[in-house]
């Protein structure tokens, strides 16, 4: 017979998938007492939930944190809302824990997550139905105590930063018999009357105190609500059903002032960087106009007409004066060569010839005479002379041989 043999690891995630599938052991309550509590350098809390007849081993991770509203000590009666589940690596199963309350708060707590879970789903927490805040408002309305601290904080801290704003309480009852009547009738009338934005809330207190919010008629009418709603009720940690159906939650009631009243004195201060500001990029603009006027300036004068009609000016004395040089040049230079070609010439005249004691001799019909065959007897001549002329007649001619 074959027998099926399995590993430890598969043995547990097999179990770990039963404990998976168990809808109850995902979603379950647990009371005990508190015991082994070890709050870890990362953030985990690992601790056990005791009763008289036996333990479970439970770990809180940090991204859970936030469903812890107060600090864990041995010996406390808590009710834990998580998933059971088994750790594969030491085969043991033990409770993941999401929120953790202290007993007695157990069965308002369960109410709380029915209603929570009931009005989400009815999408009355979903962001788009979300309305925006204003940032400067002259009216904020307050539904709260007429005589707690959260009346005292949120005027406080108005006053300090904007004194101006004029703020309209609703002296509504926040615990207690009639208090969700009170605090709906509040937000209704505010809402009527036209505020800009609302605060509704309370200092802080224990689950009981504040349960007025936690309860569907406050939502419904602040989800109702024309105006902008911002939550304060109790502390930081602190949540209730008006926290989610509010367009924004603030922490505390002074933090919610903060949010609904502007800071004027930080808007004077932006206004005094911004004149600071303007005024250095005034006189930033008015420093590069002025030198660029003074360019425009210069060169205006450079392109001016009388600049124009005196450079044409000082040119033609320049080019006259470069002409002058060039033709007394030109004349110096004609001179020399004058001088050179009349020397020239002088040296080829006959006049010169004669000047050396020569004579240049003439035909009738003013031929010179450079052969005997030219001249017969009895012809005229003209004979040249340094001072004068000459008239002869030719008596004989007589030719010479020069052998």
């Amino acid at each position: 017979m074959t027998q099926n043999v399995y590993t430890v690891r598969q043995v547990n995630a097999y179990i770990k998938n039963m404990f998976t599938q168990d809808y109850m052991l995902n979603r379950i309550y647990v009371k005990g007492e508190v015991s082994n509590c070890k709050y870890h350098t990362s953030g985990h809390i690992y601790f056990s939930l005791k009763d008289e007849s036996g333990t479970i081993a439970c770990v809180m991770f940090a991204g859970q944190r936030g469903g812890l509203a107060f600090h864990m000590r041995e010996g406390q009666q808590v009710v834990v809302f998580g998933g059971i589940s088994v750790y594969e690596r030491s085969g043991s199963y033990q409770l993941y824990a999401r929120e953790i309350r202290l007993d007695g708060e157990g069965v308002l707590y369960e109410r709380f997550q029915a209603l929570k879970q009931e009005l989400g789903e009815m999408g009355m927490f979903a962001p788009e139905y979300k309305k925006t805040i204003p940032s400067f408002v002259k009216t904020v309305g307050i539904v709260t105590a007429p005589t707690g601290a959260a009346i005292r904080d949120i005027m406080n801290i108005s006053s300090r930063r904007n004194p101006f704003v004029q703020l309209i309480l609703y002296p509504a009852l926040v615990q207690g018999e009639g208090a969700v009547q009170s605090i709906v009738t509040g937000i209704q009338t505010l809402d009527a009357y036209g505020v800009d934005v609302m605060i509704v809330g309370r200092g802080g207190g224990s689950i009981e105190d504040l349960w007025a919010f936690n309860e569907e008629a406050v939502a419904r009418a602040i989800f109702e609500c024309e105006t902008p709603v911002i939550s304060a009720v109790g502390h930081e940690t602190d949540t209730t059903i008006a926290d989610y159906v509010a367009d924004l939650r603030a922490p505390t009631p002074s933090a919610a002032a903060e949010l609904a009243v502007y800071d004027y004195r930080l808007t004077e201060r932006t206004m005094i960087e911004y004149r600071e500001k303007a005024t250095r990029l005034l006189e930033q603009q008015i420093r590069m106009q002025r030198l660029r006027l003074r360019e425009y300036q210069t060169k205006l004068m450079y392109l001016h007409p009388e600049n124009q009609v005196r450079d044409y000016r000082q040119r033609i004395v320049d080019y006259e004066e470069k002409l002058r040089l060039l033709m007394e040049n030109s004349l110096q230079k004609n001179k020399m060569r004058f001088t050179v070609d009349l020397e020239k010439m002088k040296k080829l005249s006959p006049l010169e010839k004669l000047n050396q004691g020569f004579s240049y001799v003439e035909t009738a019909d003013r031929k010179a005479v450079k052969r005997i065959g030219q001249v017969d007897v009895g012809d005229k001549l003209t004979i040249y002379v340094t001072d004068g002329t000459i008239k002869v007649c030719a008596e004989e001619t007589k030719e010479e041989r020069h052998g």
